[in-house]
């Protein structure tokens, strides 16, 4: 598991995708949520504008990754 550090209280899942270089693209990272390849706390989700906040686990194709503050 890799840890993603932020810095605000928040950030949205599309933005995250981008910033953990899961995506190079905001089109890229509406894509791969939209095909329902990333899951958040261990569920799938579909929105790309779902708020993360420090402790949430996203995981992509298997690969999880842990937000910290």
């Amino acid at each position: 598991m890799t840890t993603i550090n932020i810095s605000d209280d928040m950030i949205r899942l599309g933005q995250f995708l981008k910033m953990a270089d899961l995506a190079e693209t905001g089109g890229e990272a509406k894509q791969i949520v939209q095909q329902g390849r990333v899951k958040v706390n261990g569920e799938v989700e579909t929105r790309r504008g779902r708020q993360l906040h420090a402790g949430d686990v996203v995981e992509l194709d298997g690969r999880e990754q842990l937000l910290l503050r």
